[in-house]
């Protein structure tokens, strides 16, 4: 028997605990009901960001994701609509709906994260209604985040394609895309994204700093998952006993050593002090960061001598990890990356490279995209512009300092 319709109100249905258990998109219709918004419709960002997939969309063998199944909304590009418009831009976005009357689209958002978007659609739109609206989206970008850790059917949504057992592994590692706050942005993706096995990065904030680690494992199997997934866990477990960058890299080295001591991995991690912009990095035998500012590449402005990969005892190092530290000016981008996207082959058979890398972040910058977006656009030309598969993984994460009132 169907769980009755809430007595009215958003706070009844809140306070009911029987809510709590309803499938998500039921859940989404009564909260739509609760705030009296006529119809809502909920579209969640593919893993690759290139489409939007209702969330009642239920793919089973054979299926198309391009279809809707029973008669409801179907698949939409990010590229080229209205709601993939709200996704690149997170504003707002109406028009008039093919069934007649209007649809608002409205960014769902996990605090800088972009799930999806939001269709509200009424015979007519207000600014009452686009008020609702917009508190709905927010409530069920909340439920969204909350359940996929252990709602698979939400997952299921998002993928395009089956998903690698490496690439399963290292994805339960990994934090959401994009993290922020009024001072700092860190974003980043990575590809293939069904099948990578070394590549993974990682990035969180506390109240006065941004930490970020890109970490790319030799190899491109399990066993290379496993190391990243060793490295990210041991750094994880360092930073939140209050470790700083050497006892990081130590806790690394000497976790790798005892569970794998044949891997190792190189990577590159950084603290970033929000207020004052002071950037302090290691760099363990990895391709190192670079820095744009003011819409220009400062060469070698991040370029140091790189240590040892990760995972090699000290024994067999030259020296001591060494910290380096820089002063970040607002509105400077660094960028860290691995070697699968600057080696990835263009048709002519030429690299990418590091300038068409570098070039592609600065025009985003001028055209004044977001910076998620400028990654996602990035890394699908750099796809696109592929005669063959990418020979290894590519991972980018940017990071944008702009304090405010500077």
């Amino acid at each position: 028997m169907p769980t009755p319709d809430p007595p009215g109100g958003l706070e009844e249905f809140l306070a009911d605990p029987d809510n709590a258990v309803l499938d998500l998109s039921t859940a989404v219709a009564r909260c739509a009901r609760a705030l009296d918004v006529p119809r809502a419709e909920v579209y969640l960002a593919d893993l690759q960001q290139r489409l939007l997939v209702p969330l009642n969309e239920r793919k089973g063998e054979g299926d198309s994701a391009g279809e809707g199944r029973d008669g409801g909304a179907s698949t939409v590009p990010v590229d080229g609509s209205l709601a993939g418009w709200t996704y690149r831009t997170l504003s707002l976005r109406a028009g008039e709906s093919p069934a007649g009357g209007m649809t608002a689209w409205l960014p769902l958002l996990d605090g800088a994260e972009r799930l999806g978007v939001l269709a509200v659609h009424a015979p007519y739109l207000d600014a009452a209604l686009l008020r609702r609206g917009r508190a709905l989206a927010s409530l069920v970008a909340m439920m969204i985040t909350s359940k996929r850790a252990y709602k698979d059917d939400v997952v299921q949504v998002t993928r395009a394609e089956p998903m690698q057992l490496p690439a399963e592994m290292l994805r339960a590692f990994l934090p959401p895309r994009t993290i922020g706050n009024s001072h700092v942005i860190s974003t980043a993706v990575l590809e293939p994204a069904y099948e990578i096995g070394g590549d993974a990065f990682d990035h969180c904030l506390t109240r006065t700093a941004l930490h970020a680690t890109i970490v790319d494992a030799m190899g491109h199997n399990l066993l290379s998952g496993l190391t990243t997934a060793v490295a990210l866990a041991a750094c994880r477990n360092g930073r939140r006993t209050g470790a700083d960058l050497p006892a990081l890299m130590e806790t690394v080295d000497a976790a790798l050593g005892r569970w794998l001591p044949d891997q190792f991995c190189t990577g590159v991690l950084i603290r970033l002090d929000l207020a004052s912009g002071a950037l302090r990095w290691s760099n363990c035998g990895h391709p190192p960061p670079l820095l744009v500012r003011d819409n220009r590449l400062i060469e070698g402005a991040l370029e140091r001598e790189p240590d040892s990969p990760m995972g090699f005892s000290p024994s067999f190092r030259s020296a001591e990890r060494q910290v380096h530290e820089t002063a970040l000016e607002p509105g400077d981008r660094v960028l860290l990356y691995t070697d699968g996207l600057t080696e990835a082959r263009l048709p002519d058979g030429t690299e990418f490279g590091l300038e068409r890398f570098a070039d592609s972040v600065i025009r985003a910058s001028t055209a004044g995209e977001v910076a998620p977006e400028t990654l996602r656009r990035l890394i699908h030309s750099i796809l696109e512009g592929q005669a063959d598969p990418l020979r290894d993984d590519a991972t980018i994460l940017m990071i944008e300092w702009r304090p405010p009132g500077r």
